[in-house]
């Protein structure tokens, strides 16, 4: 099978047309929530893109910034999942969202202190013991500045440093939180641990409706923007090829249309690697 190169975050109304699908190097990526479930025609479903295509595993509630450690029994299902599917690529968000036995519904931000490094080293290490492989952090979107003793870029270095986890960069949040932070996004992305970068995000995002385009939001109901697109091909100029993902999770349009997309994020991969041949 030809290696992944740009994939499409899966939604089940494309089932029939994903599995049809030839673009060489396409692969899928699911959130790992919507498939802890022991049987029926959601996993049999999975088994079926699986089979045709490469999957990653993307997770949104390990709570990997938060105080206590990772659920026990959410792990074990994320763990029964990737023993299942065999994922080429298993990933979390460098957030918090459980206190206790407490769900909270959002990805809520990790304060950069030297307290909160040990708790997200303490629980990765936490995970890859369960795993018993590497997993991916992803970068967060902000929408508000806070004290923090690191500069992110240093953060997550120094979360792969302790850990030996790879890093997932979203350029979308990137691109969202340099506007709402007026930071420079060139400089956060020449900043990085490149050679940990194991995966790459590309998304859109919307204006705020009371502030528009003062205060972005990383919403996922939008194409792509022109500024993402910017940022993906700086980021591939140090790291050269690496797999990109679109999403999409809001305002889902048709599969030809989130392909026509996925192509896209293809030719740049494509003339990134014949630069870095």
């Amino acid at each position: 099978m030809t290696r992944p190169t740009a994939g499409v975050a899966f939604k089940p109304q494309h089932f029939d047309e994903a599995i049809a699908a030839s673009a060489a190097g396409l692969w899928f990526e699911v959130h790992a929530e919507n498939y802890m479930v022991a049987g029926g025609p959601r996993l049999a479903m999975l088994h079926a893109l699986r089979e045709a295509r490469p999957l990653s595993l993307h997770g949104v509630g390990l709570s990997i910034g938060g105080a206590d450690r990772p659920d026990p029994a959410h792990l074990k299902a994320l763990a029964d999942l990737v023993d299942r599917f065999d994922p080429f690529l298993v990933s979390e968000h460098l957030a918090w969202s459980r206190v206790g036995s407490r769900c909270l519904p959002d990805l809520l931000p990790v304060p950069r202190t030297g307290e909160a490094l040990a708790i997200v080293t303490r629980n990765i290490d936490i995970v890859h013991e369960t795993l018993g492989r590497r997993i991916l952090i992803e970068n967060p979107a902000h929408y508000a500045a806070f004290d923090a003793m690191w500069s992110e870029p240093d953060f997550l270095g120094e979360i792969v440093r302790r850990t030996g986890c790879g890093l997932l960069i979203d350029v979308n949040n990137v691109a969202v939180a340099a506007n709402n932070l007026g930071y420079d996004p060139g400089r956060y992305l020449a900043q990085l641990p490149h050679d940990a970068i194991g995966e790459i995000h590309v998304a859109g995002h919307s204006d705020d409706p009371m502030l528009g385009a003062h205060l972005l939001i990383d919403s996922h109901d939008a194409p792509v923007s022109e500024t993402v697109w910017g940022l993906l091909a700086e980021l591939l100029d140090h790291t050269g090829e690496r797999p990109v993902l679109l999403e999409r999770d809001g305002n889902v349009p048709d599969f030809a249309d989130l392909m026509a997309e996925r192509d896209r994020a293809a030719a740049i991969l494509a003339r990134k690697e014949l630069c870095h041949a």
